[in-house]
């Protein structure tokens, strides 16, 4: 198990920058129109501290929300009392605490075990989803200014390129998406950067917005598992 470098350190400065992601829900919007999880069974893959499982609770019929960090996992549970039909296990996606055939959607944001050498996680949930179901990764994009040149200073064996040809490969439809980060005030912001970047690249990246805001280019991916010969979430 890898740890996450910012949320299980700093996930009090995790909420801020959940609450700053994707101010015009244009994530939300694409993952509604390749997978619509209205009245089915949702799964999310490292799902932290559980911020995205209302936004799915609100229409599904039931969400699990899965986590290999046991503080979070507390966090999660005690943010999702009030939600019946949710629920937080501990697990991870090479070994999802779920029966098969058991879910209609599984859902991972920034989650970078899914990507070259992932294949593991990848056959899991293959066995967790129904026919007819589907994965859906949210990733960000490496090509896209300003933030993928930051991830990329960071992370040197990170190649884009490389990361489009394998989900290719693996049979997923890409779709880029742009979305508007925005913070209250310049030390949300700047906390932020600080915990998702070395503090070179940190120092770079808060000098290079002037503002609040800055745009951050993702990629969502999505393949349907065959619910006949045919496999195809066109």
């Amino acid at each position: 198990m890898v740890p996450s470098p910012n949320i299980w350190h700093w996930p009090d400065v995790y909420e801020v920058e959940n609450h700053a992601q994707d101010v015009t829900g244009e994530i939300w919007r694409v993952l509604r129109e390749r997978c619509d999880w209205a009245g089915s069974d949702v799964l999310d893959v490292g799902c932290g501290d559980g911020f995205h499982l209302p936004r799915f609770a609100e229409s599904a019929r039931s969400v699990i929300g899965v986590e290999p960090h046991q503080p979070l996992v507390k966090r999660a549970r005690a943010r999702l009392a009030e939600l019946p039909d949710v629920q937080v296990l501990p697990g991870s996606a090479q070994r999802l605490p779920v029966p098969d055939a058991s879910v209609d959607v599984v859902h991972a944001r920034t989650a970078y075990f899914f990507g070259p050498g992932c294949e593991p996680g990848l056959q899991e949930v293959d066995r967790v989803l129904r026919p007819g179901g589907v994965l859906a990764i949210v990733d960000l994009d490496g090509r896209s200014e300003p933030y993928g040149p930051w991830l990329c200073a960071d992370l040197p064996r990170y190649e884009p390129a490389k990361i489009e040809e394998f989900f290719a490969h693996a049979g997923f439809t890409s779709t880029q998406v742009t979305t508007t980060w925005r913070f209250a005030d310049r030390k949300s912001m700047e906390s932020v950067l600080r915990i998702e970047f070395s503090a070179p690249v940190a120092r770079r990246a808060i000098a290079q917005v002037a503002g609040l805001s800055f745009p951050v280019g993702y990629r969502v991916r999505t393949r349907r598992k065959p619910s006949g010969l045919v496999q195809s979430d066109r």
